[in-house]
């Protein structure tokens, strides 16, 4: 009776906003009721870190770059580390290292490596049921500098269709009393994480660790055998200069029962026939509009690489970065190189559904509403830095000051205890 209640309930959630917060409901009590009976009975291992990336979904970001100076610091020779993920299969190969382990997201497995392991290392939400003891800790790396407001700061009229201002609040409020740490990569972001998660209303404020992003190491320590990889795994023609089109999703772009809906607002035909001579295009959607993209009949000059793990790859092979209110810019800046912002339906995103922490003047390129205007600064690329020299310099020193390849030794040195 009781699965049949479950499976009807879970089907009814997809046609239901009524009936999805039921059955999260009914799953988030199972989750702590679950959690309740084993974290007492495990006993904290000192010496064990759990991580995880994107709700489990990818190998990257800041905790992939804390784990690899981990695994290669001597001094940390003993340390155990769990990796959570969905797909456990795509990230086996990560247990070839005799002290990794790889765990399925939201299994039993999975919560009790959570009551094990000393340190919790995400740059996401962790699931609510899941208990901090006193002597375990949270390092939050989040995934970026924000321009888009987040948590308890936005004010528009909308905010994620899935969930209410009131909603939002709760989920943003109940990780952040976990946090023992919160990795922050300028006074910019700092200043905005506090505001964004209550850190003051919940007297967190000096769990910041400002110490740059981890992440962003990679963009200044990579080799030119980095990028021959990446091309080679993506199987890119090495002939062709690269866009990245990086844009991020619509709060108010879901459709119940279906997900969220895809407007890439850029007509790929026109695109090739003005650059596929000497360009290709890489399309990174978020993760929520990952499943809708379909761009086979542009193969070799549209290529889709939203699935794949780490976007610093991305980074490093691209020549033309266009992205609009997603804060990939804000890393992509360490590079120098060119960037357009694609804001197609700015008036309605700035008014309607986030707005920004910045004044939009303060973007080290240009900001294009059509594809035309679009098309006229790509055909411009070489021009594009020198016009925003200046400002990029000064975009650089505000928000990427204290990124220079070291950012993961700082954090480690600063939030994870060396055990004898």
């Amino acid at each position: 009776m009781v699965k049949k209640i479950k499976k009807k309930l879970k089907q009814l959630s997809k046609t239901s906003y009524t009936y999805r917060a039921l059955y999260n409901s009914l799953k988030l009590l199972k989750r702590k009721m679950m959690y309740r009976r084993i974290y007492k009975k495990i006993k904290v291992n000192d010496k064990m870190i759990i991580f995880e990336a994107f709700f489990a979904g990818k190998y990257a970001c800041s905790p992939k770059a804390i784990y690899e100076y981990l695994v290669n610091n001597e001094e940390y020779k003993d340390f155990e580390f769990v990796w959570a993920f969905k797909n456990t299969k795509k990230h086996k190969w990560l247990e070839k290292n005799p002290r990794t382990k790889i765990v399925k997201y939201d299994s039993k497995k999975y919560y009790k490596y959570y009551a094990e392991a000393k340190y919790w290392i995400t740059n996401s939400r962790l699931p609510e049921a899941i208990i901090r003891k006193d002597n375990q800790r949270y390092i939050q790396c989040w995934h970026g500098t924000p321009l888009k407001r987040l948590g308890y700061d936005i004010k528009g009229k909308g905010t994620n269709v899935l969930s209410t201002s009131k909603q939002v609040r709760k989920q943003y409020k109940t990780d952040a009393k976990r946090y023992s740490y919160m990795l922050s990569p300028s006074k910019f972001a700092t200043e905005k994480f506090i505001s964004a998660f209550n850190l003051k209303g919940l007297d967190k404020e000096d769990i910041i660790v400002e110490k740059g992003y981890p992440r962003n190491d990679f963009l200044y320590n990579y080799k030119k055998d980095d990028i021959e990889r990446v091309k080679e795994k993506l199987d890119l023609p090495k002939d062709k200069k690269i866009i990245l089109y990086a844009p991020t999703w619509r709060d108010n772009q879901h459709v119940l029962g279906k997900g969220y809906t895809l407007d890439l607002k850029m007509n790929l035909e026109n695109m090739k026939k003005n650059f596929g001579k000497d360009y290709i295009i890489l399309l990174r959607l978020h993760y929520l509009l990952a499943d809708n993209l379909n761009i086979e009949e542009y193969k070799g000059f549209a290529y889709d690489v939203s699935r794949y793990d780490d976007v610093n790859d991305l980074y490093i092979i691209s020549d033309l970065l266009i992205t609009d209110y997603s804060s990939v810019f804000f890393d992509y800046a360490n590079l120098k190189r060119p960037m357009i912002f694609y804001m197609y339906d700015l008036e309605e995103y700035k008014n309607d559904t986030r707005n920004f922490y910045i004044d939009l003047s303060e973007l080290p390129g240009p900001i294009v509403k059509t594809e035309k205007e679009l098309i006229k600064e790509i055909k411009n690329i070489e021009s594009l830095n020198k016009k925003y020299k200046e400002k990029y310099k000064k975009f650089n020193e505000k928000f990427n000051y204290l990124d220079d390849g070291k950012a993961s030794q700082r954090v480690v040195e600063e939030c994870i205890e060396v055990v004898k």
